[in-house]
């Protein structure tokens, strides 16, 4: 899993209530991060695999995301 990957699964386990999935790649875009096409890409990646389905973290996406949370951390 690349860098991107990971933080975009840490933004996903982050965003508040009101915010979709979209509105997280438009952030992480922002920050140049990632162009919003690739953005996009990785956002379908990531429903593919079963780490998002239905706008929120599978139980796997979870806790790959709080793994990724800890890696951080240190």
């Amino acid at each position: 899993m690349d860098i991107n990957e990971k933080i975009l699964l840490l933004a996903i386990l982050k965003k508040k209530e009101d915010e979709t999935l979209m509105d997280i790649v438009k952030t992480l875009e922002n920050t140049q991060l990632f162009t919003l096409k690739e953005g996009k890409k990785l956002l379908k990646k990531l429903k593919t695999e079963e780490f998002i389905t239905d706008g929120f973290l599978t139980l796997k996406g979870d806790l790959i995301a709080k793994e990724v949370e800890q890696e951080f951390k240190i």
